[in-house]
């Protein structure tokens, strides 16, 4: 689901005249004005776009144009009030679109260069959000946590390197901050990249205009749909800038005359210099100790914590001080000038110095992008100073600018870059600190020391992980028919009321795996419908455990270790290890383990598996597929713990006992039939609750957690459906062998048509997220069983399979519609947009 959102007005809230660097330019004549005349170029939008930005021309193949903003200190010197105001507005607006909860669990991401300033800001208006932002300087010692490419920059590759590699690693939103949104190309590569390895269910992209084209505008929703995630979007103006045919190459041939006349400005607006200060030598400037505070980095680069942000606030007063102290008298006009990527500490010493001096104090910092300058009103970029790269970059030597600092009347320029920069090219003859001289009275250098992430320390060796639980002491089943690799939580209150779950995970306040839902417990009506569905699909139930075992011992191992995943897949384990031994006589071993949506499998009982067993033995067992979420969600995670852990082997391919979404190559059928145990919860699986991941509950060297309900010890039917299907076992052995027969003949190659038909339901129903719509008589039951239901759908004729279902929506008061042509049984509906408000009086979920 995307949502658009964004204000007119200053961050400030002030009314004053659009925010310029410099009121040399006439009223009313706008900063775009050249550029729009000559090649055609329009902007159109919100009223507040052309104070917010000018035009200007570029050196570059792919685009011809610059917006250049009048509010980012990048290229035009601002009020640094200014420029940091609209990133805090940007990052309150974030909090109150994604509620207190949710923003306590986000994280922002900013992009080099130019938004590294402008993400940190909004970062600070968002809360304690940890913050981080790409790179073009790799770090020998932090490995990479991830890239992406950036097509119509003058440089494109972008490295995440965060010291904490937990740092993206989490589930809570991920807000992404960009100058402009002009196409949605490199916001798409970025959540593209970092979805593969780290899904989540929220992102919100942050910019300060969005200036996508009609044709771009909706890519973000598609997108969105793609990846089965909600993607909001808050910008302060929006608007799109029209090119007529043939711009580029206009563009390109007007940047090379206008380059190649005798009077282009090529270093300083025309008129002469200003004198270097009292005589210094060229080059020479006077520094000034900042003491900046110790261990809080220099930016974003590796990461940057609420903890950080609390040290730095406390210096900051004492650190501008000491940069005030070092000005000269009387000096009316300053800028302070930060490096690069670079933007946050400059930024945040230009914005303390301004409340702490009477001069009028400007922003900006130097770039890597050409831009030809114009000594014109009507154009943005009025005098450029070129220096060469002093910070020994990665991509090699280089020409890097400064625009519009020559000829803007600066009695003193502080220039900020950090101790990497801070090389014999800095002040060479031709390096920053010369031009700057050339053209300002005074130029004073303030040093902060890069931040350089201490090496990794060698792992500690975890302590030793438990031995599986067993029954009867953890769950009803026979100690023998499966160990469960969790942690016992029964003692820890974990039950919250269902209606009170579904909104705080709608909300993003919370994660469906920190709390569990109060365990239904069945009426009489409902458990006769249980024993008649058993006794009616057990035969049935029989052919498929033995069909899904039997293709598991051909083409996967001859001694497989079962590996289920709790708590849905390990009846069906149980199942599959009694038909082994049944038909062949193998004692396979049989493991129940934690995967949670957004999370991943449980890490440390694939430690524990790869220490016992051989990875390529395992088969990971579920009781069915829906869309596929788990069948991505485990993928990803056995990548991940390869990466992490080293160790290989693990098969991500699970095998179902039903595959009604075709998303799977092992199953029993692919048919969509009840299979009782998901008529039930905990009754119908050894007494145990779905899994818990909570980070106060579940250390970094425990495993998940569950509770065993020794209390419903007279309500446990998990022998009686065990021994049901397994009593049928004899009678199945030939029709067990022919299904096996044609299952490993066939084409079993998964269509996914599941997660086509859950995507066109979520729009046809206007519901607009994926993991509202759970698929299969399996997956609508949970929803009738443990979240809001909102309504049923099923397919026209479907007859005994879904009496379990449509009692459940008699007694929740949840309609059941026919659809003709329903690929599934049935489909079950969350509620969407949900609050405990839009519940009937009597608990009942309504229809919208």
């Amino acid at each position: 689901m995307t949502e658009r959102a964004h204000a007119e007005g200053r961050a400030d809230g002030t009314a004053e005249r659009p925010a310029e660097w410099s009121t040399e330019r006439p009223p009313g004549v706008w900063s775009g004005s050249w550029v729009a005349d000559r090649l055609g170029v329009e902007l159109t939008g919100d009223d507040t776009l052309t104070g917010l930005l000018g035009l200007a021309l570029r050196r570059n193949p792919k685009r011809a144009h610059l917006l250049v903003s009048h509010v980012l200190g990048k290229h035009v010197p601002q009020s640094p009030s200014v420029v940091y105001g609209h990133g805090v507005a940007l990052g309150r607006r974030v909090r109150e679109l994604l509620g207190a909860a949710a923003a306590r669990r986000a994280v922002v991401l900013g992009y080099a260069e130019t938004a590294t300033g402008l993400g940190h800001s909004v970062a600070d208006g968002l809360g304690p959000a940890p913050y981080l932002h790409s790179t073009r300087r790799p770090v020998a010692t932090v490995a990479r946590a991830g890239g992406f490419e950036e097509s119509h920059s003058h440089a494109t590759s972008h490295l995440l390197l965060p010291e904490d590699p937990a740092l993206l690693a989490g589930d809570g939103p991920l807000v992404l901050v960009d100058d402009e949104f002009s196409t949605g190309n490199t916001v798409l590569n970025t959540v593209r990249a970092l979805h593969e390895r780290y899904p989540r269910e929220r992102y919100v992209v942050v910019a300060l205009v969005d200036m996508r084209s009609p044709a771009d505008a909706g890519r973000l929703d598609d997108f969105a749909r793609e990846i089965g995630a909600r993607v909001d979007l808050v910008t302060t103006a929006s608007g799109t800038v029209r090119l007529p045919p043939g711009v580029l190459e206009k563009g390109q041939e007007l940047v090379a005359r206008h380059e190649a006349s005798p009077t282009a400005p090529t270093e300083q607006r025309a008129g002469a210099p200003n004198a270097a200060s009292a005589g210094a030598a060229p080059g020479s400037a006077q520094r000034v100790e900042l003491r900046w505070p110790h261990d809080v980095p220099d930016g974003g680069r590796h990461g940057f914590t609420a903890a950080h942000r609390d040290r730095l606030e406390d210096a900051l007063p004492g650190m501008a001080a000491r940069i005030a102290e070092a000005l000269p008298a009387g000096a009316r006009r300053v800028l302070v000038l930060g490096f690069e990527e670079l933007m946050y500490a400059p930024l945040r010493l230009a914005h303390a110095l301004e409340q702490a001096v009477d001069a009028e104090v400007r922003y900006s910092t130097t770039t890597r992008s050409p831009v030809l300058a114009v000594d014109d009103p009507g154009y943005a970029i009025r005098t450029r100073l070129v220096f060469p790269a002093h910070d020994d970059p990665a991509d090699g030597p280089g020409e890097r600018y400064a625009y519009n600092v020559a000829g803007a009347g600066f009695d003193a320029v502080v220039v900020v870059v950090d101790s990497a920069a801070d090389t014999p090219a800095l002040h060479a003859p031709d390096g920053l600190t010369a031009r700057l001289a050339a053209h300002v009275p005074h130029v004073l250098l303030a040093v902060v020391p890069s931040y350089v992430p201490r090496p990794p320390r060698a792992p500690e060796r975890p302590p030793m992980l438990p031995e599986p639980l067993r029954g009867p002491a953890f769950s009803s089943y026979a100690p023998d028919e499966v160990g469960w690799l969790l942690q016992d939580l029964s003692r820890v209150t974990l039950e919250a009321p269902t209606e009170e779950r579904e909104e705080a995970i709608q909300s993003g306040g919370a994660h469906y795996a920190e709390s569990l839902p109060v365990e239904y417990q069945p009426s009489e009506q409902y458990q006769q419908l249980f024993h008649a569905a058993l006794e009616a699909s057990a035969a049935r139930l029989a052919r498929a455990v033995g069909a899904v075992t039997e293709v598991v011992l051909a083409e996967r191992s001859p001694r497989p270790v079962l590996v289920s995943l709790a708590r849905a897949g390990t009846p069906v384990g149980v199942l599959m290890r009694r038909w082994a031994q049944f038909r062949h006589g193998l004692d396979l071993p049989h493991y129940a383990v934690s995967i949670v949506r957004g999370r991943g499998i449980d890490a440390n009982a694939l430690r524990w598996l790869a220490a016992h067993h051989d990875p390529a033995d395992v088969v990971f067992v579920d009781g069915w597929t829906g869309k596929g979420a788990i069948t991505r969600e485990l993928a990803a995670a056995l990548r991940e713990f390869e990466a992490s852990d080293g160790v290989a082997g693990f098969d991500p391919e699970i095998a179902v006992l039903a595959d009604p979404g075709s998303c799977v190559r092992t199953y029993g059928t692919r048919d969509d039939f009840l299979i009782p145990s998901a008529c039930l919860n905990s009754t119908v699986s050894g007494l145990i609750s779905r899994t818990v991941l909570r980070a106060d509950l579940v250390g970094p060297h425990d495993f998940h957690g569950a509770k065993f309900y020794r209390e419903l010890a007279g309500a446990d039917l998990s022998p009686a459906f065990l021994d049901a299907v397994s009593a049928c076992f004899p009678d199945a052995t030939d029709a067990v062998d022919a299904q096996a027969k044609d299952l490993l003949s066939a084409d079993r190659t998964p269509t996914w048509e599941g997660w086509a038909a859950v995507e066109r339901i979520s729009e046809e129903y206007g519901i607009h997220d994926v993991n509202l719509v759970k698929p299969g008589v399996g997956e609508t039951t949970r929803v009738m069983l443990r979240r809001v239901p909102w309504k049923v759908l099923a397919r026209a004729g479907a007859g005994a399979d879904l009496d379990h279902v449509r009692l459940l929506a008699e007694q929740r008061g949840v309609p059941v519609e026919e659809v003709p042509g329903l690929p599934y049984t049935c489909v079950g509906l969350i509620h969407p947009q949900y609050t405990r408000g839009a519940t009937g009086a009597d608990g009942k979920a309504v229809t919208l």
